[in-house]
């Protein structure tokens, strides 16, 4: 038996909203330049609900040395 999922449109409007709330706070790729759509940080990729590959690279790239762990045990030596 198959099953074909649809997506609902509750589903649907929380992929945008994580988007929305990902630009307002330039959370994640959207800290950075996009190179593809030559958008600022903070503002939406041109093409509806994506976020170019060239920009999610260069957030891992600018990230790529940052590390959570000896931030947090830093303050308790």
């Amino acid at each position: 038996m198959r099953f074909s999922l649809s997506p609902s449109p509750s589903a649907d409007a929380a992929h945008d909203a994580a988007h929305e709330l990902h630009r307002r706070f330039r959370h994640g790729a959207y800290s950075v330049n996009c190179e593809t759509c030559h958008v600022k940080p903070g503002v939406l990729c041109l093409g509806r609900r994506t976020v170019h590959t060239a920009r999610r690279e260069l957030f891992r790239k600018t990230t790529a040395g940052t590390a959570l762990v000896p931030l947090l045990i830093g303050r308790r030596r």
